[in-house]
């Protein structure tokens, strides 16, 4: 049979899939070389040519793709667990243990209904939860919140709603500080790749390896755009206690703090620039507010404790000398802060207290007069020129369900909500009580909303349906997740997924899903809309892929869409839920039509070739993050700032407009809160160096996002994967992740490179294969997090040793602090050994 070539798109970029004989044979990025109707940007700096390939760079684990789709841990057909009997005895003590049985479709599909129908004429329809995964398989009618959205909307049921897991700290702390609370306390991006190249001469990457986790969707698109700054002589130095990967590269400089204490770093910087005299006054003066009562702190004035060099040097294990060489040359040059690779993020803010250090780190730039020419907050993966006015919508953009593009919206009839970190203690132990709604993005007050669960007068939860993904890897304190699934309280799980991961195992009826290889779809590349406006600029070409069915279903699998149509007409509401549209097709010409897309290309022509790439319109004019700010300006930015065009176009989104080095949200609502003051300072970790824990558990975990995976669904067990070194390392027959450990602490226990080893605290205890590098700081220990399957030597059993390296079973559940709900995965102590099993 002849080759066919179909195009699709993944979560690390568009690809061309080669098909033969109906069996895919490769998978190679997508490319436009030789399309000469392909437009492209160029930047100039400093006499030299920059231009975008006309090429995707794909993100690492999207190589593997073809055998991720035939891997052997693929669900092939619709399961049963052995000993659930929905007219009898379910046994949920044995969900993790029990195995399975292979049943019909039919079967399957009735049952869920059946249950759906059960629970919700005995408890209320608030008795049902779900919640897609945090990322799934790419394509904007099948991706996270559409088809799964849509249909629970239609159903109602109680919503377990998302937080800001990677960001942390920026939305609970710096939104209050520099307001952009509607992108979750993430500084706008536009066009911050220009101005990088032209005017930051120095770039510090705190808590930063955007090699690794490339703006999350964008692939290594942005790899090219480091060496570009390299090429220009730009200096690059990595605070991290790791020597990450962009590090190994990039860095002229290492600079490596005990974790937990970046914000201590942060002020002893900050008193260097009061002292010299080194900060931007006139900025200070004009564009914020509180700066006389941070300066009397730092300076020592009330507690008579100078935050100085020498005082940092004895938390952050970082000499004085270095602070301060450091201080200098941030300030004698134009300096682009790279902390996170989204305008946020790193794994300071991931912490206890993550909130100090994510605002003192933005207000540092506020004293270089963020805003001006080469001063950015800025990852070095984001804002790359970018046609704001062709609309495309992401996959949270265009409402809930596909809302924006059906006749009649899907609108949850149930006002229940649970919180994601909180949901084993929803189930084990209600009622639970907590502040905001985890994506607080309507408002700095929406932080402040209280909720508990069960609402007065409402059902606790019976019955989960788990769409993708797996908490147990990507959550905190994962054992709690394992209790929750073997609590009579649940009555009911399913899961849908496509692969065997940590979840599905707990389940009493699991739904075997396709990929997006084996359905239709539409979608453009790393656009999640949102509350990430105009996010594919982490990209170097705006790319909408037609994402053509390239195989058919593998063995029984089937579409999420042909999932819940087949549940809707059970239940009742197909009509509603379909529109009439059998398959995606109708879904994708009604985004095609809502698009800018029929202005450039037809729905004819767009299938045929498979991808359209957005232009750049010729006069196109730059308008960088915050330079309108800074010149006191109206926005002129794409960015979805609400103020834009009202009589508060020139303020920020905080309560004074500008700049809050004494943030007036926190001082209305919370003025004496000791975890998350006004104005903020380093504040020690409640699981930390200077705890009575340390002792017991002396060495500090960090766990940032994978290189060579996204989350737990990544992790199957293919070979092109699992035989990558940074990934997992094969030692007695098995693959094992490799946790980073020091010479000296190695040492220290008898551990020698290769080495088996336990990690372990109270919550929990992990096997890893031992690393020894001097690329990691004394006193820590680092290995990826939610990308390690959960494995348990004895399958079911809370609290039993996983040999899969699913770090977050050690991480704790407590949160940043008292008023903010945000996890501190970061904020990890434990103790290794080698494991002679």
């Amino acid at each position: 049979m002849e080759e066919k070539v179909f195009t699709s798109c993944t979560q690390g970029g568009p690809v061309f899939v080669y098909v033969k004989d109906g069996k895919i044979i490769r998978i190679r990025p997508l490319t436009f070389g030789e399309d000469e109707n392909v437009p492209t940007w160029t930047i100039e700096a400093k006499g030299k040519k920059f231009s975008a390939p006309k090429r995707v760079a794909l993100a690492p684990y999207v190589l593997a793709q073809k055998a991720r789709t035939y891997a052997e841990s693929r669900i092939k057909y619709p399961m049963r667990r052995v000993d659930f009997d929905p007219n009898g005895e379910r046994h949920p003590e044995n969900r993790g243990r029990s195995g399975y049985v292979r049943i019909s479709w039919d079967e399957a599909l009735d049952t869920v209904a059946n249950e759906i129908k059960r629970i919700r004429a005995t408890y209320g329809p608030e008795a049902i939860a779900s919640r897609c995964s945090s990322h799934h398989e790419w394509g904007h009618i099948g991706y996270k919140f559409r088809t799964w959205g849509r249909f629970f909307n239609l159903l109602g049921f109680t919503d377990i709603f998302d937080n800001p897991d990677s960001w942390e700290g920026w939305l609970w702390g710096t939104a209050h500080a520099y307001g952009f609370w509607w992108r979750l306390g993430a500084l706008e991006q536009c066009d911050l790749l220009e101005d990088g190249l032209k005017y930051s001469e120095l770039i510090i990457h705190w808590c930063n390896d955007p090699d690794a986790t490339g703006g999350v969707y964008g692939g290594q698109e942005s790899v090219i755009w480091r060496f570009w700054l390299k090429e220009l002589g730009k200096k690059q130095i990595f605070i991290d206690p790791y020597f990450n990967s962009t590090a190994v590269t990039m860095a002229d400089k290492w600079i490596a703090p005990r974790p937990g204490t970046d914000a201590a770093l942060a002020e002893a910087i900050a008193y260097v620039w009061l002292k010299e005299g080194t900060y931007d006054k006139e900025y200070i003066s004009t564009h914020t507010i509180g700066f006389e009562e941070f300066k009397d702190y730092v300076l020592g004035k009330k507690d008579r404790i100078p935050k100085d060099p020498k005082w940092a040097e004895e938390k952050c294990q970082i000499p004085a000398r270095v602070i301060t060489a450091l201080a200098r040359e941030w300030a004698s040059k134009r300096t682009s802060l790279a902390a996170g690779t989204r305008g946020a993020w790193g794994g300071a803010c991931r912490a206890a207290y993550g909130t100090e250090w994510a605002r003192l780190a933005m207000l540092l730039q506020a004293m270089q007069g963020l805003g001006k020419p080469g001063v950015s907050i800025w990852g070095t993966t984001t804002g790359a020129p970018f046609n704001a006015d062709f609309y495309f919508p992401g996959y949270a953009s265009d409402g809930w369900g596909m809302n924006n593009l059906a006749k009649k919206p899907a609108i949850n009839s149930v006002t229940q909500r649970i919180y994601r970190l909180l949901l084993p203690e929803a189930i084990l132990s209600p009622p639970i009580k907590w502040l905001g709604e985890g994506f607080c993005g309507n408002s700095l007050e929406q932080q402040f909303i209280p909720y508990v669960y069960p609402e007065p007068g409402k059902s606790e939860v019976r019955m989960l349906y788990r769409y993708g993904g797996s908490y147990i890897g990507t959550m905190t304190d994962t054992n709690r997740f394992v209790r929750m699934y073997q609590s009579p309280k649940l009555e009911f799980v399913v899961n849908q997924e496509i692969w065997w991961n940590t979840e599905t195992r707990f389940a009493d009826i699991i739904l075997p899903a396709c990929t997006n290889f084996e359905r239709n779809d539409i979608g453009e590349w790393a656009n999640s809309g949102g509350y990430s406006h105009n996010s594919s600029d982490v990209c170097n070409h705006r790319i909408i892929v037609y994402q053509k069915k390239c195989i058919e279903p593998l063995y029984e699998s089937k579409s999420d869409y042909w999932i819940f149509s087949q549940l809707a007409e059970r239940l009742g509401i197909k009509d509603d839920f379909t529109e009439g549209s059998e398959t995606e097709e109708g879904w994708i010409k009604k985004m095609f039509d809502a698009s800018s897309l029929p202005q450039y290309i037809s729905f004819e022509e767009f299938k045929e070739k498979g991808y359209f790439v957005v232009p750049i319109p010729e006069d196109y004019k730059p308008t960088p993050s915050l330079r309108w700010f800074y010149e006191g300006r109206e926005c002129d930015t794409s960015d979805n700032n609400p103020y834009k065009n009202t009589e508060k176009s020139k303020h920020l989104g905080t309560y004074s407009g500008k700049i809050e080095f004494v943030a007036q949200s926190l001082k209305k609502h919370f003025p004496r809160d000791k975890e998350r003051p006004p104005m903020p300072r380093y504040i020690p970790s409640w699981e930390g160096h200077e705890t009575k824990l340390a002792k017991k558990y002396p060495l500090q975990l960090i766990s940032p996002h994978p290189r060579f995976s996204f989350h737990t669904h990544h992790d199957t067990g293919v070979k092109w994967l699992t035989e990558v070194p940074g990934h997992r390392i094969f030692k007695d027959g098995y693959y094992w992740r490799p946790v980073r450990i020091h010479p000296k602490d190695a040492e220290a226990r008898g551990i020698k490179h290769g080495d088996i080893v336990k990690l372990y605290n109270d919550r929990g205890a992990v096997l890893c294969i031992a690393t020894v590098t001097e690329r990691i700081k004394p006193g820590v220990v680092h290995s990826y997090e939610s990308s390690g399957i959960y494995d348990p030597i004895e399958p079911g059993k809370p609290g039993s040793i996983d040999r899969g390296g699913c770090i977050n079973l050690l991480t704790p559940s407590r949160m940043i602090s008292k008023n903010a709900p945000g996890m501190a995965n970061n904020s990890c102590l434990i103790e290794i050994e080698k494991w002679e099993g």
